[in-house]
């Protein structure tokens, strides 16, 4: 077999599979896979985002839901290629309730990995392309609704003669994606956000902020960022665009609205959330409730001993939007990583004195290095290549977060060769350098602990020259009135401390809204339990209560940076729809705390 052509072999493989599959051949259907392999599956076999490690796993998981899932139609989709070895090559395939897409990986012949993805409902497709709606009937009618006065109506009522079915709380990046979503799908929904405008999470945030990922990351569903959009998005920029894109995208949103409380009644499968939408206290009734709050919860302050006695101005991050104030005066960022850079720098251009005190020691990527060899298959060379922003989202998702680490570790050992000068002039600095526990990097943190890290815009030039202090290595005693007292016994004056520690967990936000009890039923977020610092084990196989259902039944998690909200928001919907529906959900896997 291994002498067959790359796609031969693949579509044997895959022909296999489907007839193990379709005549219930569990043990036929796992033989086909090495001893050390893994299946992703979001929600086509699992109705959850779970991954199968190794052949038990497999087994377990088919014997558990093939019967339900009654997948069929199995085809191998384009060329298969190959890589040192591998072989990859894209299907299609169908369950009983939906279409679905997939890539396998074969190695000698059997599968090492297999990803398998729901694309979308039987008889719930989206109206798009040839069956998009025709918008207008094309005759006289003296009880004509026209588009304007519908969407009047329909804001109107909403909330109030009608429920929304899914309550998204939460008017950010992620909460709009997600309406788009349901609103394309034929879910009623209703997204509430504290801001007075569409945006504001952005444009109220510290005045130099701009994205750090490229704009072929950053797409949002169904409207892309047009040609000639730069390639890194200004805070406000990026702000207007969301407010456009919630008018286009005709999504019901309540502005300078704040949940006030959400309980769930077991019996009635119901919440009763009631928000405060302008001083007014309003009801409401939704099926589900998902909170878009945000990547993570409510600011994480770090205990100062001495914070009493301190004179100066002490805020956290999250209460900072510009360094105008400060101009002039000695400011002591604490926190060495995304926020803290950002800050000092926002700082420095607005003429404080900054000096950064670093409590651990940072990844540090270049912006360019990691555009040139991290952001490879999201770029305009992909693009040219065929490699389009949704075809870059399956191959990122295609491999298992137990895999990930591997390559990250291999592509880090370029980034330090290609920037070694680099990292001995800021090490120089008195800045501690470290590519995390296991050597792998920037993006292993942001899946594990959404901490310690920094893409270099800007600020690394600041610190080699001296613009921006540093301290670092020491730890602190506690505040004196004029400033910040270290365990050595050395002082730093200062006028101002802004602490950019960072978050605590999604759960937290649940805590404040819904109870104690929920919050800490359901868990943390995020982190893999990979036994490194701040993300402890088990082992999950997937990120904790992201995207998919929690012990909480009808409550949900959808966040993340723009790329992982625009992806993961098509699966959240799904979700939500198929219950909608009345379709079947069984789920397979326990929520993982």
């Amino acid at each position: 077999m291994l002498d067959i052509a790359p796609s031969q072999q693949a579509a044997t493989w895959l022909g296999s599979l489907g007839r193990a599959l379709e005549a219930g051949d569990v043990d036929a259907a796992t033989n086909l896979f090495v001893e050390d392999c893994y299946w992703r599956d979001l929600l086509t076999f699992t109705w959850n985002i779970k991954t199968m490690e190794g052949q038990a796993a497999i087994r377990e998981m088919l014997e558990a839901t093939l019967a339900t899932a009654k997948p069929s139609h199995w085809h191998f989709a384009g060329e298969a290629s190959t890589d040192e070895g591998i072989i990859e090559a894209w299907f299609t395939f169908e369950t009983i309730v939906a279409r679905g897409e997939g890539i396998l990986r074969l190695q000698d012949g059997r599968c090492r990995t297999l990803f398998t993805a729901m694309s979308e409902l039987k008889g719930f497709e989206e109206q798009k392309g040839p069956a998009r709606p025709l918008g207008i009937r094309h005759k006289a009618d003296p009880d004509r609704e026209t588009w304007a006065e519908a969407r009047a109506r329909e804001a109107r009522d909403l909330g109030v003669k009608q429920q929304p079915y899914c309550l998204v709380i939460g008017g950010g990046q992620a909460g709009i994606m997600l309406g788009a979503r349901l609103r394309q799908l034929g879910v009623p929904s209703l997204i509430i956000e504290k801001n007075a405008r569409p945006g504001d999470s952005w444009r109220n945030r510290y005045r130099s902020l701009v994205l750090h990922d490229p704009v072929w990351y950053d797409h949002l569903p169904y409207i892309p960022f047009p040609e000639n959009w730069p390639v890194f998005t200004p805070k406000d920029k990026m702000g207007d665009w969301l407010e456009m894109y919630t008018r286009v995208m005709e999504l019901n949103y309540w502005v300078a609205t704040k949940c006030v409380s959400a309980s769930y009644d077991e019996a009635e499968n119901v919440w009763t959330v009631v928000v405060d939408r302008v001083g007014q206290r309003i009801t409401l009734k939704p099926k589900h409730i998902v909170f878009a709050t945000g990547a993570y919860g409510p600011p994480r302050q770090i205990a100062l001993p001495g914070a009493e006695t301190f004179k100066g101005e002490l805020l956290h991050s999250s209460q900072y939007s510009s360094g105008e104030k400060f101009r002039g005066k000695k400011v002591a960022v604490i926190g060495a990583a995304s926020s803290g850079h950002d800050v000092s720098v926002d700082l420095w251009e607005s003429g404080a004195e900054v000096t950064m005190v670093q409590r651990s020691p940072t990844t540090v990527v270049k912006s360019d290095t990691l555009m040139e060899v991290g952001f490879e298959i999201f770029s305009e060379k992909a693009l040219a290549r065929g490699i389009s922003t949704d075809k870059a989202d399956m191959i990122v998702a295609s491999t298992p977060f137990a895999l990930v680490p591997k390559g990250q570790r291999a592509l880090y050992d370029v980034i330090r060769a290609r920037d070694a000068a680099f990292y001995d002039r800021l090490r120089g600095a008195g800045f501690a350098i470290d590519f995390g526990e296991d050597e792998t990097g920037l993006l292993m943190k942001a899946y594990r602990t959404g901490s310690g890290f920094y893409i270099d815009v800007g600020a690394c030039e600041l610190i080699i020259n001296g613009e921006i202090g540093v301290r670092s290595g020491v730890g602190i005693k506690s505040l004196t009135p004029s400033g910040i007292l270290f365990e050595d016994g050395t002082e730093l004056a200062a006028d101002a401390i802004i602490s950019c520690t960072g978050y605590q967990s999604m759960n937290e936000t649940v805590a404040g809204i819904v109870s104690r009890e929920v919050a800490d039923k359901v868990g943390p977020c995020w982190g893999l339990g990979s036994g490194v610092k701040g993300d402890p084990g088990p082992w999950q196989g997937e990120l904790r209560n992201m995207w998919k259902p929690t012990a909480q039944e009808a409550l949900w998690f959808h966040g993340g940076n723009l790329a992982l909200s625009r992806f993961y928001s098509k699966y959240v919907a799904l979700q939500i729809k198929a219950r909608m529906e009345g379709i079947a959900t069984p789920v397979y896997g326990a929520p993982g705390r």
